[in-house]
């Protein structure tokens, strides 16, 4: 039996790309292994409260802590880090839906990572996850792709490939939908057919990453 962490960070439920793309990447790789475990942790509906970080820091590294009126519990703070912690060293593969939010990734995607970096042999890495898949459900409401006009404004994906790529050490798929605000912005219109096929290719790539992944833990078991 294994193992997959889905991680949601999209602030919308219904309508949500990313979670959409997830839900084909977790549909498939249930298919592959229907024994598995999912296990949610739903940053979007849930956000980590942005002052337990520098609690944990604050007590980790012994540094003088926040006004008492700002910090988190520190005894509290620590035993959600342990767990967000334990969630990644626990999984066997990981997937993460995360949309573009001003160009970058949210406060609460930063604090969650932020909380996984308090870990020394994570932030040291490449360590205990080392190895392991991780897939990437990304939703994009512009275009940032080569030529485009806003190439190079995406700073999510890059810093989310330098921390789980190079800094965990993880294995990286990504499924990424493009356009995606086109069909709710007016001058967007025009480039309605192409987010549509930009959603539609990034089902298939989500798809075939959970099937991937499934596969490879599987044979990974049966070895």
């Amino acid at each position: 039996m294994t193992t997959l962490l889905r991680v949601d960070a999209s602030i919308r439920v219904d309508g949500s790309v990313s979670r959409a793309l997830a839900d084909s990447a977790e549909a498939a790789w249930q298919a592959e292994h229907p024994d598995g475990v999912v296990v949610r942790r739903d940053l979007g509906r849930h956000p980590i409260p942005s002052n337990v970080w520098p609690a944990v820091i604050s007590a980790k590294m012994g540094l003088d802590s926040p006004s008492d009126a700002d910090r988190a519990d520190t005894a509290d703070a620590l035993a959600l880090a342990a767990d967000v912690v334990a969630e990644l060293k626990n999984a066997d593969a990981v997937l993460l839906a995360v949309p573009l939010y001003n160009f970058g990734i949210s406060q609460h995607v930063k604090t969650w990572i932020d909380l996984l970096l308090s870990e020394r042999d994570l932030a040291t890495g490449p360590g205990p996850v080392q190895g392991r898949p991780i897939i990437f459900t990304l939703a994009r409401g512009g275009g940032y792709g080569a030529g485009a006009p806003r190439e190079g404004w995406d700073h999510a994906t890059p810093y989310l490939e330098r921390i789980f790529g190079d800094v965990f050490g993880m294995n990286i798929r990504k499924a990424v939908a493009e356009l995606t605000l086109a069909s709710v912005t007016p001058a967007m219109a025009e480039l309605i057919p192409a987010a549509k096929v930009s959603e539609e290719e990034a089902h298939v790539s989500a798809k075939e990453h959970g099937v991937t992944v499934a596969k490879e833990l599987l044979g990974a078991a049966a070895a």
